[in-house]
């Protein structure tokens, strides 16, 4: 597992921009909340398995402490909740294939699990002694008015030499029904390809577990996700609920980070740009492109209306909304990457392949991904 802090010379807490609706760097705490229902009869191995995990990631770094609730109404619920000094050290930990494998055990005892994350807007009360100290991470500043919109993508690879296949496929299926329940809609699916790596980014009004679950039971996604078995390069059985657990863990690719301008053009066309870089360098590329993109934001030459950026490890996605085509203007401003001393460390976090030795329109070019298809659901 690796953990990529801010640098010391920069404030944990940042004034937050009317312009983000989602972000993961503010630098203020993180409270997660686990809600867990375990099977009759598997509670002394929940507790058991849990004891194991708290052990372990008492010394992950960022962790401040947690707790264990059972219900009063009905114990075979239980409440497990977190506090982070930010949101970037959870991130870090719960995404690490060291997670994976630690929460494995769970499945066995667990019928089902929902994980929340909130950042800390207020709190009452007094800090314990020491606990100033031990938690560097403050409030958020403000709460965000957001667009009721919720963003998430999956990503994984498909063997080299498919990807002409899998484009076909993936471009031909039909869409699922975007009504979800009274509550929950579909609104947007973009798929991108870039090399022989798969991003599906969606986005959701309403309850997104509830989303993916509508879309995993549709007949036409059930047909595709079979035809695409053949190509990936990680095995997978979606008849088997461990098998397609694994397979969907690792394939998450959160939403860190999103900006918009308010500014709706309908001509405006989507891009996806993937940044791959450095090991343990994915958290601070992410960040470093949400105050690029945060500072354009307030630029009304900027061709670009909005962007979501996307991090799981080292794979870093930013999917933009643009005028006009990407590469018309400046590349640097494409690449969200306009700062002379942004572009600097940018090579410093890349591998060298996408840093394409400091030639911005080369590492456009590098970065671009190959836009498969853009599904908006009828009135939106």
């Amino acid at each position: 597992m690796t953990t990529t802090p801010a640098p010391a010379s920069e404030p944990l807490t940042r004034q937050v921009s009317h312009h983000v609706s989602q972000s993961v760097f503010d630098g203020s705490r993180l409270r997660v909340v686990l809600l867990v229902e375990v099977y009759d009869g598997a509670q002394q191995q929940f507790l058991e398995t849990y004891e194991r995990l708290r052990s372990h990631v008492e010394s992950v770094p960022g962790h401040l402490g947690e707790q264990l609730c059972q219900s009063i109404e009905n114990p075979s619920q239980w409440l497990i909740t977190s506090e982070w000094e930010s949101a970037p050290p959870f991130l870090n930990w719960v995404s690490s294939e060291e997670h994976v494998r630690m929460v494995k055990p769970l499945h066995s005892c667990v019928r089902d699990t929902r994980s929340l994350r909130f950042h800390v807007v207020r709190e009452t009360g007094h800090p314990a002694a020491g606990a100033e100290s031990a938690a560097p991470g403050g409030l958020q500043t403000s709460p965000r008015i957001g667009d009721g919109v919720i963003r998430h993508a999956l990503t994984f690879t498909v063997k080299p030499g498919s990807e002409d296949a899998v484009a076909e496929l993936l471009a031909d299926y039909a869409s699922p029904e975007p009504r979800v329940d009274e509550s929950t809609r579909l609104c947007r699916t973009s798929l991108f390809l870039h090399g022989n790596r798969v991003v599906r980014a969606i986005e959701v009004r309403g309850d997104l577990l509830a989303a993916l679950r509508h879309v995993a039971e549709q007949p036409e996604v059930r047909a595709l996700e079979e035809a695409l078995n053949p190509y990936l390069e990680q095995d997978r059985d979606l008849g088997d609920p461990e098998s397609a657990r694994v397979f969907y863990t690792r394939a998450a690719l959160p939403a860190v980070h999103h900006v918009t301008t308010g500014e709706e053009d309908p001509a405006a066309r989507r891009h996806g740009l993937s940044y791959p870089a450095r090991p343990g360098c994915g958290m601070r590329l992410a960040q470093l492109l949400a105050a690029a993109d945060e500072a354009a934001a307030d630029d009304p030459h900027s061709p670009v209306l909005c962007s979501t950026i996307f991090q799981r490890d080292d794979v870093v996605v930013r999917l933009v909304d643009v005028r006009g085509e990407l590469g018309d203007g400046d590349p640097a401003v494409a690449l969200g990457l306009a700062e002379p001393a942004v572009v600097a460390e940018l090579t410093t976090l890349l591998d060298g392949s996408a840093s394409a030795g400091g030639d911005l329109a080369r590492a456009l070019g590098g970065a671009r991904m190959d836009l498969v298809t853009d599904r908006r659901a009828p009135g939106v």
